[in-house]
């Protein structure tokens, strides 16, 4: 921070003193540790070898030799929710983040806009004289945030960070990235076929970031938090990585659980005596369906190779992430900085089960709401990882990643809310390749980070009285005994309707799955489990203990309305309809104006499909105003990808209209001869006359070239959406990766002119939820 000023002013500048440093940053202190945190998406514990699990993490065990592994770190059990945590060391809730940004709701724990009354560690680690960066996965961006003409305030820059290169949102394709430098989106730098993969593209960036302020100011500590978009879906990886595991998991996921249990126990990362807990470990009735594991005895041969197939593909992108982070952690040791640099390499949140029991290869249908096909899946299983599938692994390998855990991500069981992580950093730490057994969270970031760097945590910020840190310092776990008590006391869980609450080793967890649809939470049944000595909650002693568990379903009541927990939401949006209506009402949505009709051009940016017009579930007219000559070619507009969306294109001399139903072959595709010269609207009308059996539209489409009807075909159309994010619409190209098969990347339009494209939904406009809710279901 500048302080005053204290030099002389005079009427001549002769006379007076100048004073310098009045005006420059405070830099840091001497010796100040580099800061790098690698956070991967969707891990559990099980998965990784430090932890004994099968897929090899070479950088993670060199920094694992050389520093701690800690046993019982936990974190929110969601993406936004606990990246959240590491932005500002508050609980989820007080962040607004209850849940990831694209499912926020209008309440103070659900709106996912960070308040100013909780200022970001990166802006406390910038005041005090470190470079600050932000490379990867930025899921923290509130959803009415994301498109070019919103404010910036929730964007990386002004949260604290100087830099900032990734993707907004849950996911990306990571063969064709949808990206952000700074402020603004940008394009992919090269393509797939000249090597481009996210995660090599965004250490590269990293690297740059480091050298760029070590060849200007090399005595500047700088602090990175690197996102990559593994492990969450798609999982993507080259081949060659993806080859290494050939056959590794052939013995199915319940084999794997006996055999990695046995591996944590060797190594120490749980207590002897723990037990396995059971795959299905819910009773019916009390979680989501898509959430069940088939028994791996219960698959036929194909269904057995496809599922192991999966499980490659997964570990062959964790491992090859792996060796980019370890591009960074060499670059660091030839230039000296790793020693001094304090490395924080962990997970957000246990092994996803959002493929469903069968897995998928388009996981596009989850947000959708459409079924997959497991047929489909089966015609894909050579493609797995590459850039013709969007693939997930099924539940029974989120259930083993998780060992000894029940359930997984979202839940918050440990196998939702136990994460690895481990801390690196020699200058800092007497002790390695030792494991820590200390009771943290992810909350204990911020407060471990601002300890190690001699930065105070301010009870005012920018004039706004602070709320007070979550967390508290994981530091004293650096050289104390591994079973030394923890200083963290107590710790609240609350994800999507379930509850549960740590305290002094004790833990109670609400029956009750997320997102489904049980409701009636008075009626809940609760278990109890002494964590201290029963680590995988696999003996629930409710009933032996009715007072404990009676005091901490207070505290849980008590910590809930002090972190704006409330109101608690289960909506069961996957094979509910009526919850995924409801779910969908309740979304953000760009207010559509009183005309019906939004006006779109070219050379603008990406606009994010939940900003731009809505055509999901309704009736919609689309009309470019377009000049064509001879040599017109190429996008005219497009929203989506090859996994689902639609577009409007002149190729060979022919006007077509594509709807890719959420990548299910054959497209429906709309055809008819274009005119070669002059000003022409070129425009498409869907009618929605009722819904399919998944609630999807089915209608009749009409392409008109002016006024004139030149075709017409039934199609459906997708009731949610095309992608959970990016790939959104842009005018006189397609962004990434493509819509159609008729066209490959980069078919921008030439040879004319777009003078705009117009989308009207005024038969079905949403002025208000209510109203877009009617409207919708309507023709139901």
């Amino acid at each position: 921070m500048t302080r005053k000023f204290q030099g002389k002013i005079e009427l001549d500048v002769r006379d007076s003193v100048a004073d310098w440093d009045a005006f420059l940053p405070t830099p840091a202190p001497t010796d100040a540790p580099n800061v790098l945190v690698v956070l991967y998406d969707d891990t559990g514990m099980a998965s990784w070898s430090p932890y004994g699990g099968r897929i090899n993490m070479p950088t993670l065990d060199r920094l694992a030799s050389g520093g701690l592994t800690y046993s019982q770190w936990h974190t929110t059990a969601l993406c936004s929710p606990t990246r959240s945590t590491f932005l500002t060391g508050r609980n989820h809730h007080l962040n607004g983040f209850a849940t990831i940004s694209e499912s926020s709701t209008g309440f103070p724990g659900y709106n996912s806009h960070i308040p100013d009354s909780n200022v970001t560690m990166a802006h406390l680690l910038r005041d005090a004289g470190w470079s600050t960066f932000w490379v990867g996965k930025n899921h923290n961006v509130p959803i009415d945030e994301w498109t070019a003409g919103a404010s910036k305030k929730h964007w990386p820059l002004a949260q604290g960070y100087d830099r900032f290169y990734g993707f907004i949102g849950g996911e990306t394709n990571n063969w064709y990235p949808s990206l952000a430098e700074d402020n603004h989106y940008i394009d992919q730098p090269y393509l797939p076929e000249d090597g481009y993969h996210l995660s090599k593209d965004l250490a590269d960036q990293a690297l740059k970031m480091i050298r760029d302020v070590k060849q200007t100011d090399p005595e500047k500590p700088w602090y990175l938090w690197f996102c990559p978009g593994a492990n969450h879906a798609p999982h993507h990886a080259p081949e060659e990585y993806i080859a290494k595991y050939r056959g590794v998991f052939d013995d199915g996921y319940e084999a794997y659980r006996e055999w990695v249990l046995a591996r944590m126990k060797e190594k120490g990362i749980v207590p002897a005596d723990t037990e396995l807990t059971p795959l299905n470990p819910m009773p019916t009735g009390t979680f989501s369906p898509t959430d069940e594991v088939r028994p791996w005895g219960e698959l036929d041969a194909e269904e057995r190779a496809m599922f192991s197939r999966m499980a490659e593909v997964f570990a062959g992108f964790s491992e090859y992430t792996d060796a980019q982070v370890g591009r960074i952690v060499d670059y660091l040791e030839e230039s000296g900085q790793l020693d001094n640099t304090l490395i924080i390499y962990c997970a957000d949140n246990g092994a996803s089960g959002e493929g469903s029991p069968n897995g998928s290869v388009n996981e596009g249908k989850i947000f959708g709401g459409y079924p997959d096909d497991e047929a489909e899946n089966l015609r894909m299983v050579d493609k797995l990882g590459s850039p013709d599938t969007y693939n997930h692994y099924p539940t029974g390998w989120a259930a083993a990643f998780s060992t000894p855990y029940k359930m997984f991500k979202r839940y918050t069981y440990q196998g939702g809310v136990a994460d690895p992580m481990v801390i690196h950093w020699p200058a800092g730490i007497a002790a390695s390749g030792e494991v820590r057994h200390q009771y943290h969270h992810s909350t204990d970031i911020v407060p471990t980070i601002l300890d190690a760097c001699g930065v105070e945590f301010p009870e005012v910020y920018a004039g706004v009285q602070q709320t007070p840190l979550s967390g508290v310092s994981m530091t004293p776990s650096f050289d104390a005994a591994p079973d030394a008590p923890s200083t963290k006391k107590t710790q609240y869980y609350e994800m999507f309707g379930q509850r549960g609450i740590w305290h002094e080793g004790w833990k109670a967890v609400t029956v009750h799955g997320p997102v489904s649809g049980k409701g009636d939470f008075p009626g809940d049944e609760w278990e109890l489990f002494h964590t201290d000595v029963d680590r995988a909650e696999a003996t629930n002693l409710a009933q032996d203990h009715p007072e404990k568990l009676a005091a901490l379903k207070d505290l849980w009541l008590q910590e809930a309305r002090t972190n704006e927990v409330l109101p608690l939401n289960d909506l069961q949006i996957i094979g509910n309809p009526k919850d995924y209506e409801t779910f969908l009402a309740m979304e953000f949505h760009q207010p559509a104006p009183p005309s019906g009709q939004f006006v779109y051009y070219p050379g603008t940016s990406e606009v994010p499909e939940r900003s731009a017009a809505n055509v999901h579930g309704v009736s919609y007219k689309i009309a470019a105003e377009v000049e064509l000559t001879p040599e017109s070619e190429g996008v005219i507009f497009a929203n989506g990808s090859r996994f689902g969306g639609h577009a409007l294109v002149i190729k060979d001399g022919q006007l077509h209209y594509v709807y890719n139903f959420l990548g299910i072959p054959p497209e429906d595709r709309i055809s008819a001869p274009v005119p070669q010269s002059g000003a022409h609207i070129l425009g498409v009308e869907f009618t929605k006359e009722g819904m399919g059996e998944y609630r999807e539209g089915v209608g009749p489409l009409k392409l008109f070239i002016d006024d004139q009807l030149v075709a017409e075909q039934r199609i459906r159309t997708v009731l949610g959406h095309f992608s959970l994010c990016g790939e959104g619409l842009t005018i006189g190209r397609d962004s990434a990766d493509p819509v159609s098969s008729l066209y490959g990347y980069g078919f921008d339009f030439t040879g004319g002119t777009i003078a705009r494209v117009v989308f009207d939904i005024a038969d079905d406009a949403y002025l208000d939820l209510e109203a877009h809710l009617a409207a919708a279901m309507a023709r139901d």
